[in-house]
């Protein structure tokens, strides 16, 4: 597990579960790296992160990145040393390795470290995380990246709206209403991954069911973030790759095994065998070769 030291901040607690999980199989940045908080040669690092984080509500930290002039910051908050861990809550910071200046980028509960994506060709990886914003409730989930941005020089979440980023699923749906909902982050054909919603209302006999698919990614050329709602074709295409999933990332999709997508997936045309005889045969054919 990893942690602050006892040492780097008298009367820290020391937690027995860990508060994040981390998964990820793809190549991390070549620049980047996880501190470990034991060896020597990191231990100004952690000092540096502990004193810039003075002041704020924390309780332990969990995770350290760098990557150039920049720490990603992960840490946790404990309500009383009674409480139980899947009750701790986490903050994402960014701390400047050169003036110690503190960026929050985000909060909740339950965080996932998915994996790096390559969401710019070309560019290097960033790593994906779904988070909760609540415990014991009707939770929403929502899916960002962190990324080092080089303009500047902190770490930072896509997609991010009020300290949100982009909710893929949530149990919160409105009273009378049916809601389904689907999400995948998806490789396409050169590599470049995209985050896909489909988010599916049926209120009924009060009125018509309503649809809101979305694709969000990075936008090629000028490589800023973008979020876009589908319709007509691109709305159908998008609703049948979310369903079929066969270019999903592991563990960044869900709602494939609901009602909606085994009703919406369209099957797929396959060429049947030939069985008949052609017309001129008359059951008098012989192999080459063979004599006559």
């Amino acid at each position: 597990m990893r942690g602050l030291p006892r040492w780097a901040i008298a009367g820290l607690q020391v937690l027995t579960m860990a508060a994040v999980s981390l998964s990820s199989a793809a190549q991390a940045p070549e620049a980047f790296r996880w501190i470990d908080f034991h060896p020597r040669d990191d231990q100004d690092v952690v000092v540096w992160v502990t004193r810039a984080l003075d002041g704020q509500k924390w309780t332990a930290i969990r995770e350290i990145g760098v990557q150039y002039d920049a720490a990603l910051v992960i840490t946790t908050f404990r309500a009383s040393p009674q409480a139980s861990p899947n009750h701790d809550t986490f903050s994402i910071w960014s701390v400047s390795l050169a003036n110690r200046e503190l960026t929050h980028i985000a909060d909740g509960v339950n965080l996932r470290l998915t994996d790096w994506l390559l969401l710019e060709v070309g560019q290097g990886r960033e790593l994906g995380a779904l988070y909760d914003d609540c415990n014991d409730c009707q939770a929403t989930t929502y899916f960002t990246t962190l990324h080092y941005d080089l303009r500047q020089h902190t770490f930072a979440g896509r997609w991010m709206t009020g300290g949100k980023a982009v909710s893929v699923w949530s149990t919160n749906a409105p009273m009378g209403v049916t809601q389904v909902q689907v999400f995948a982050v998806m490789a396409d054909d050169n590599g470049r991954e995209t985050l896909g919603t489909w988010n599916h209302l049926d209120y009924g006999k009060d009125k018509p069911s309503e649809d809101a698919v979305n694709r969000y990614d990075i936008e090629p050329q000028r490589g800023t973030e973008r979020s876009v709602v589908l319709t007509g074709k691109d709305a159908a295409s998008m609703k049948d790759r979310l369903c079929r999933a066969q270019d999903a990332v592991p563990g960044l999709s869900r709602g494939q095994d609901s009602s909606l997508c085994q009703v919406s997936v369209k099957p797929r045309t396959l060429r049947k065998p030939v069985t008949t005889p052609p017309a001129n045969n008359h059951g008098q054919s012989r192999p080459p070769g063979a004599r006559q």
